[in-house]
C-alpha cells in the first residue's frame, strides 16, 4: 500500500496520508481536531482541511489555504467503515456513467489502512483565492436560526425557482439540476438537501450549478426518507414516497426544461446498467453493502417506472 498513486486535480500523488487514523491514535485526533477549527466547510460529518505538500498531502497549518476536504470514517453510522468507498463510488457513478458534473475525489488511506474519502475544493482558484459560492440554503434566505432542520424544510420545485431566479444561463443549468435530483432518487441519497447543492461563480462573473458533491447512498446507513426535503419533489404537496418517471416529467415541467429535452434527459434512469452493477462490484465497500447496493439501485429503478 506504501507505493498507492491517486491522480486528483490532475496531480499523481500518494493515496497514503501521513497520518494514523483519528478514531485509533490520540495523537493524530489531536491535530485533527485543531485542523477542525479552522476549516469553514459545514456540515454533519467531519470535515479536514488538507494541502499538497510535494507528493503527499497533510493537515493545513495556520494562515494556509486548504485545497482538498478530506472525510474520515464517521462515528456514528452503521456500516460505517464503508462510507469513504460508497461516497466515492457514487461521484464516480454519476460522473463516469451519467455525464454529471462532480467535484474531483477519490478514496486514501491512513498509515493503519483504515480509508478516507478526499474532494479537491472547487471554490479554490489556482492563485489561492476564492470563487463566489452560494448554497441554495443561502439562496433560500434559510439561516439556523429557523432550527436545525432549516436545510431540509424546501422542495425541489422551489430550489429550480431559485435556479432561475439567480442564474442567468437558468435553461442549461436546470437540466444539469434535473439530472441531478432523478441520480439522488434512484441511488438512495437521502440527504440531498439545500446546502448541498449550490451555485459557483465563473470568470465571467455570473453564476452556474456548481459540480456535483456529497453524493452518496445513505440507505446504507440510515433509514432514512426517498427524498431529503420534506416537501419532496413539489412545493404544494407533502413529501412523495416512490415517486415515477411521471413525478419527474411534472417537475421538469414546472422548472422550465424544455418539452422536447424532457425524454431525453430520463432515458438514462429507465433501465439498470451493466456498468454501475460492474463499478459497485469492483468498489472497496463489504461484499454485504455491494449487494445492498445493487438491490436499492434495482429496486428504486422498477419504481422509477411504475406507476403508483
Amino acid at each position: 500500500m506504501s507505493t498507492a498513486k491517486i491522480t486528483i486535480g490532475g496531480k499523481t500523488i500518494s493515496a497514503i496520508l501521513p497520518y494514523n487514523s483519528p478514531s485509533k491514535n490520540e495523537e493524530a485526533r489531536g491535530l485533527f481536531l485543531k485542523n477542525r477549527e479552522r476549516i469553514s466547510i459545514s456540515g454533519y460529518q467531519e470535515k479536514l482541511s488538507l494541502i499538497q505538500d510535494g507528493d503527499t498531502l497533510r493537515l493545513t497549518e495556520q494562515g494556509e489555504q486548504g485545497t482538498y476536504i478530506l472525510k474520515p470514517i464517521p462515528s456514528d453510522l452503521k456500516w460505517a467503515k464503508d462510507a469513504p468507498a460508497n461516497e466515492h463510488l457514487t461521484m464516480q457513478i454519476a460522473h463516469h456513467i451519467y455525464g454529471i458534473n462532480t467535484a474531483e475525489n477519490a478514496l486514501v488511506f491512513f498509515m493503519d489502512g483504515l480509508p478516507a474519502y478526499i474532494t479537491k475544493r472547487f471554490d479554490v482558484r489556482p492563485d489561492g483565492k476564492k470563487w463566489g459560492v452560494e448554497d441554495f440554503a443561502s439562496l433560500a434566505g434559510k439561516t439556523r436560526d429557523e432550527g436545525n432542520d432549516f436545510k431540509y424544510i424546501y422542495s425541489y420545485e422551489e430550489m429550480g425557482y431559485l435556479l432561475q431566479r439567480f442564474v442567468p444561463a437558468w435553461r442549461i443549468e436546470i437540466e444539469k439540476f434535473f439530472t441531478l435530483v432523478i441520480f439522488n432518487y434512484i441511488f438512495s441519497n437521502g440527504d440531498a438537501h439545500l446546502k448541498n447543492f449550490s451555485l459557483m461563480e465563473t470568470s465571467s462573473g455570473d453564476y452556474i450549478l456548481s459540480p456535483a458533491y456529497d453524493l452518496i447512498n445513505t440507505k446504507i446507513h440510515i433509514d432514512d426518507t426517498d427524498f431529503a426535503l420534506s416537501k419532496g419533489l413539489f412545493a404544494d404537496e407533502n413529501e412523495q414516497s416512490h415517486a415515477d418517471k411521471s413525478d419527474f416529467i411534472e417537475l421538469a415541467r414546472r422548472t422550465g426544461v424544455t418539452e422536447s429535452r424532457i425524454e431525453k434527459l430520463i432515458n438514462p434512469f429507465l433501465e439498470t446498467k451493466k456498468e454501475v452493477k460492474e463499478m459497485i462490484m469492483s468498489s472497496q465497500m463489504s461484499a454485504r453493502n455491494k449487494k445492498t447496493y445493487i438491490e436499492l439501485y434495482i429496486k428504486k429503478t422498477k419504481w422509477f417506472n411504475q406507476r403508483f
